[in-house]
């Protein structure tokens, strides 16, 4: 009894530090993106206008560029071949517009040029998918039965330590798609001195967002290999 107190505890630790860990960096991301889309960019182009540059200059074709509802709801959809940018971004004449819409370009030339942690990131997705869809019933199935049946938590951990790689191999994606999107913003003079340190910073604020949920899923996904370990070893 009192070791299942001790797992509750340390579940609700790492919850509610990795919950607050998220509310702070996504409330910081998005005063972040408010303040720079105050910042106007010197040509006046808007987020549309940088990811359809950003596209020509690297010889992408057949990618679209749409706006889509939604605060930050900014996305880069392989399948379709779209560049999803929310209307303060796809419309907006500011730095943080510009570097959201370079980002997400980053991706569609990732796509591009076969960028290997995006196409193992891609083969995993059908998968995630699907573990997505049980992995909470079968970890609280799991949990319940963790003494009769540990074989069932089992499966929630092997369901869970996908959907934690997924997260992990996000990371470099993520990163790289803002490092192309740095780089192309100043040789393309669309940033410079005065506004690329605020370009870069709120990209760094996004990328923060990804570290937080794969470190989260680490966490969480080490505490469900704890509790099989301690019910094998009664």
């Amino acid at each position: 009894m009192e070791t299942t107190y001790l797992n509750n505890g340390l579940y609700w630790i790492i919850f509610i530090v990795f919950m607050f860990l998220s509310w702070v960096v996504s409330a910081r991301l998005k005063s972040k993106f408010r303040k720079y889309s105050k910042v106007p960019i010197a040509s006046g182009m808007t987020g549309r206008d940088v990811a359809e540059k950003m596209l020509r200059d690297n010889g992408i074709t057949g990618v679209t560029v749409h706006s889509v509802q939604g605060e930050l709801s900014d996305h880069y959809n392989p399948l379709k071949k779209t560049i999803n940018l929310s209307h303060d971004v796809f419309a907006g004449a500011s730095v943080a517009a510009a570097a959201v819409a370079a980002h997400e370009t980053g991706h569609a030339i990732q796509h591009a040029q076969a960028y290997s942690w995006l196409k193992m990131r891609s083969k995993l997705t059908p998968v995630v998918s699907f573990a997505s869809n049980w992995i909470q019933w079968v970890l609280i199935a799991g949990l319940f039965l963790v003494k009769s049946r540990p074989e069932i938590l089992l499966v929630g951990i092997v369901l869970f330590a996908i959907t934690t790689l997924f997260s992990v191999i996000t990371l470099p994606v993520e990163i790289n798609a803002s490092k192309r999107a740095l780089a192309w913003l100043s040789n393309a003079g669309i940033t410079y001195s005065g506004t690329h340190d605020k370009a870069e910073e709120a990209l760094k604020w996004a990328a923060y967002t990804y570290v937080i949920a794969a470190l989260g899923s680490l966490a969480s996904l080490i505490y469900y290999i704890m509790i099989f370990l301690g019910a094998r070893n009664r």
